[in-house]
C-alpha cells in the first residue's frame, strides 16, 4: 500500500503557512554560484529546446522538470541539481518551449500534457551514450507531465528510466485552476497572467494572434480556453483539462514513482491528493506532509535545508 505515512517537516518558525511557505523559498532563496553548460536540441517540429547539463562524470542522469512559466535557474531547480549532483549524479534541467530567455519558433508553447519533450529530451541523453540508469524529478506543472510522461507513455518510456519523485502537482488541473481562481491566491494568478502576457505579446508579432481584452483574463480557465487550447490542438479547456491531469492515468504507471504534495499547498485542491490511486498501484507512492507550501519544503531557510531535496535522493536511491 504506497500511501506513505505523513512524514515530520521542521519548518522554520517564521514560515507560518502555506503561503509564507511559498513565496519566501521562491524569491529569497541563495545558492553558491552555479554554472551550466547549455545545449540547444531541435524538435521534430523544428522548434528547439534549451538543456542545461550538470555533469559529475555519473552513469546515473536525473532529468528536472521545472513548473508553469518557471526555468532552469529558479532556486528550487538549481537547489535539486545541486543535491543530485552532490549525490555523485549527473543533473539535466530543461526549459519547456519558450522558457529558457528565447522566444520558441512556432505558434505553439508547452503545456500540461507536452510529454513528446520530455521523451524527446530523455532519448537524446541515451543517445549520448552515457547513461545507464535516468531518474526524472518533477515540479508543479512538471511534475504533472513527467506522470503523465510515465503514465499514458508507459509503454513507450525508455527501459533505462527507473524511478521518478515530483513536488506540488496539480495533478487534477480543473480543480487546481478553481482553487487558483480564489481571492486568496490572487498574487499569483496575477504574476502568472502577465508572465504569459509577455510572451503572448512577441509572439503576436510573428503570428496572427488576437491580444484583444486580455487584461479581462482573470483566471486560467479563461486563460486556457482562449490560447493554451486552441494554439495546441484541444477543443476547450475543459477538453486540456480532462485530457492532461495525470491523476486520470496514474493506474498505468510502471516504475516507481512518489507523488509529494503538501496539504498546506496554497495551489492544489482536495482533489489533488490522489489517494485511492496510491492504494491500488504498487507503484505509485503519495506523501502529504502538513507543511511544504508549493514548491517550498524549507526545512531551514538560512542553512539551505531543503525536504523536497533531501527525499528525492532518497526515493531515486530506493529508499521509500
Amino acid at each position: 500500500m504506497p500511501l506513505l505515512p505523513t512524514p515530520d517537516i521542521r519548518r522554520p518558525f517564521f514560515l507560518l503557512n502555506g503561503h509564507l511557505q511559498t513565496i519566501l523559498p521562491s524569491t529569497l532563496r541563495r545558492l553558491p554560484p552555479h554554472k551550466y553548460t547549455r545545449e540547444r536540441i531541435q524538435t521534430p517540429d523544428k522548434d528547439f529546446l534549451d538543456l542545461d547539463w550538470s555533469k559529475v562524470g555519473s552513469q546515473t542522469l536525473v532529468v528536472i522538470s521545472h513548473g508553469l512559466e518557471g526555468d532552469t535557474h529558479r532556486p528550487y531547480m538549481k537547489g535539486m541539481v545541486r543535491a543530485m549532483n552532490k549525490v555523485g549524479w549527473d543533473a539535466l534541467a530543461w526549459n519547456f518551449r519558450s522558457c529558457s530567455g528565447e522566444p520558441n519558433h512556432l505558434l505553439r508553447s508547452y503545456h500540461m500534457g507536452a510529454v513528446e519533450d520530455l521523451d524527446l529530451v530523455v532519448r537524446h541523453a541515451l543517445q549520448t551514450g552515457k547513461y545507464q540508469t535516468i531518474h526524472l524529478v518533477g515540479f508543479s506543472m512538471g511534475g504533472n507531465l513527467t506522470l503523465n510522461y510515465l503514465a499514458q507513455w508507459s509503454d513507450k518510456v525508455p527501459t533505462q528510466v527507473a524511478r521518478a519523485a515530483v513536488f506540488s502537482v496539480p495533478c487534477h488541473m480543473q480543480s487546481a485552476c478553481l482553487q487558483l481562481a480564489k481571492p486568496a491566491n490572487r498574487i499569483y494568478m496575477r504574476r502568472f497572467l502577465k508572465s504569459l502576457h509577455e510572451k503572448l505579446k512577441e509572439k503576436s508579432q510573428r503570428f496572427e494572434l488576437d491580444l484583444t481584452g486580455y487584461e479581462q483574463i482573470t483566471t486560467f480557465e479563461q486563460f486556457d480556453d482562449r490560447y493554451t487550447a486552441p494554439l495546441h490542438g484541444f477543443e476547450s479547456a475543459a477538453d486540456y483539462y480532462e485530457r492532461c491531469s495525470s491523476v486520470s492515468h496514474l493506474h498505468r504507471i510502471k516504475v516507481p514513482t512518489l507523488l509529494v504534495n503538501a496539504q498546506n499547498d496554497p495551489f492544489l485542491s482536495k482533489e489533488c491528493f490522489p489517494v485511492e490511486q496510491a492504494r491500488q498501484n504498487p507503484n505509485f507512492y503519495l506523501e502529504m506532509p502538513k507543511e511544504g507550501g508549493h514548491v517550498g519544503f524549507s526545512e531551514g531557510f538560512f542553512k539551505g535545508r531543503y525536504y523536497s531535496e533531501r527525499r528525492a535522493v532518497a526515493f531515486l536511491q530506493g529508499i521509500v
